[in-house]
């Protein structure tokens, strides 16, 4: 064998540079299902369906191909559950001259894949990922020509250089960023009848992985029932199509909005191919902008939808590989408590975290304002380690890859990083999330109310977090307001405010 391309769980790319030069008559590919890569951190069981159903369908689909595929099922006899030591066993196995692997996502998994080359002796060849716009290298240039990273002028060069929503060189409609007319909420009447997302009942294949992923994880979190992930290429396609066509026009004004029973609203649920690889960036940003081109949806939707792809989820890939291993230890704000328990089961009477909470143990998927603002803010707030609120994250989400997640959760929602990926903490009251939903009107805490047995937890905790952190944050130009707000309060109502952290810890926390 001349060389064993490896292929990971998140790397399901048939033009990956991978299979440069790629000889059927002369190389391979190996991919294998290892048992850890479910365990490291408790992972919801349609995360684990996803990843190994869109493997089997890739393994397939190479082999049809006429590829050679050495491929290990999670259940094989022999299989070690350790992806790093089942890469060693084949590579002693097969002798090739060469293993050839595309950047994996994670620093770990890249690690374990470099362990498990050197053990075998195998020299190994690590190609960049064209999936990407923007290289880690570039990024780093990016990060090293400036004095503080901040998403919106990486935005703006990757608008520059790809031409996206430009005319004569300036931004379309005279401004880069459409977000002051993207954060409508749906008012009293609700959101009405909305389109749901395309949906892709599972096949024969995926059934398989299905009753293997109830067989083997039983004990892990989340529902299988409601299953409908595109795990092929065409699906994801068919998946893009279908929003552009019935739900970007509304994604813009109401992508930061919440309501009961909606899980999805106007969102794509596009991250989980794009993020395995199913479906190129520039193939969803150039749907968008055609829509936009051809009248279909306004300017905001379709830069909204557009700064999330070209913006932030190449922005955070580069923070990853600029600041990983030591990013995951950071914790400027020091926080150390355990997760509540009730981020596993949704048992709380706040009602935006159960609804929250139930709805990503049921489907797996939450929006980026459930995250951020909901689960993420509490979490801030209460003071969860931010590596175990990483952890929850990776976890429960099918769309979870760490080199998005991590960066997403250490620096956007938990403010660990200091202040690298978000210039202030995400930090709050419930009034916030009053305003942007209806969850406040069927809960028994009452939003505007900061002590009391019918105080919400996210109004008390608020007033605390501003105290308690005041000292690390006081040189925030954006927190100045908050914190001289904060200054008024006399030393009786400042004791009062502690007290009520912590009858809403021991409440909340179990």
């Amino acid at each position: 064998m001349r060389n064993l391309v490896i292929v990971l769980g998140d790397q399901l790319d048939a033009e990956s540079a991978a299979f440069d030069g790629f000889d059927p008559a002369r190389d391979a590919v190996w991919m294998a299902e290892a048992r850890g890569e479910s365990t490291c951190v408790w992972s919801h069981r349609a995360r684990i369906a996803l990843f190994l159903s869109a493997m089997r369908h890739f393994r397939d689909r190479l082999r049809a191909s006429g590829a050679t595929v050495i491929y290990t099922e999670l259940d094989a006899p022999g299989n070690s559950g350790s992806l790093g030591e089942e890469l060693r066993k084949a590579l002693v196995s097969l002798r090739p001259r060469k293993a050839v692997v595309v950047q994996p996502g994670e620093w770990r998994v890249r690690e374990d894949i470099r362990r498990a080359a050197a053990g075998a002796g195998t020299p190994l060849e690590e190609r960049p990922d064209r999936h990407f716009i923007c290289p880690p290298g570039d990024f780093a240039e990016h990060a090293a020509s400036r004095r503080q990273l901040r998403m919106e002028f990486f935005y703006r060069q990757m608008r520059r250089r790809l031409g996206i929503l430009m005319e004569d060189g300036q931004p379309a409609g005279g401004a880069w960023n459409l977000d002051s007319e993207n954060r409508r909420s749906f008012g009293r009447s609700g959101p009405g009848e909305v389109p749901p997302p395309a949906s892709f009942p599972p096949d024969e294949l995926t059934r398989q992985v299905i009753s293997l992923v109830k067989r083997e994880f039983p004990g892990h979190p989340g529902s299988l029932e409601h299953f409908d992930w595109p795990v092929t290429p065409e699906q994801a396609r068919q998946a893009l199509e279908h929003f552009v066509e019935h739900r970007l026009a509304l994604f813009g004004p109401y992508q930061d909005a919440m309501w009961s029973g909606e899980p999805f609203l106007y969102h794509s649920r596009l991250s989980s191919s794009l993020n395995l690889k199913l479906l190129s960036p520039l193939t969803a940003v150039r749907a968008a902008e055609r829509a936009w081109r051809e009248g279909r949806v306004s300017l905001p939707s379709a830069e909204g939808f557009i700064r999330q792809i070209i913006g932030w989820r190449e922005y955070v890939r580069g923070v990853y590989w600029l600041l990983m291993p030591g990013y995951l230890e950071r914790n400027a704000l020091g926080a150390t408590l355990d997760l509540p328990p009730f981020y596993w089961t949704g048992e709380t009477e706040a009602e935006c975290l159960r609804q929250t909470v139930l709805q990503t143990l049921e489907y797996g998927y939450a929006h980026h304002i459930q995250r951020l603002m909901v689960t993420g803010l509490f979490a801030l707030l209460y003071g969860v380690a931010p590596r175990k609120v990483h952890e929850w994250y990776l976890a429960v989400y099918v769309d979870a890859v760490e080199w998005v997640e991590l960066p997403n959760t250490l620096g956007m929602s938990q403010y660990a990083d200091g202040g690298v990926m978000a210039s202030k903490p995400y930090c709050a009251s419930g009034r916030y999330i009053d305003r942007m939903s209806d969850y406040c009107r069927s809960c028994r805490y009452d939003p505007s109310r900061s002590s009391g047995p019918g105080a919400c937890p996210f109004t008390v905790l608020y007033r605390e977090f501003l105290l308690r952190n005041r000292r690390a944050l006081e040189g925030n130009p954006r927190m100045t307001m908050q914190l001289r707000n904060a200054g008024r309060w006399t030393k009786e109502e400042q004791m009062l405010i502690f007290r009520e952290a912590e009858r809403v810890r021991l409440e909340l926390g179990g």
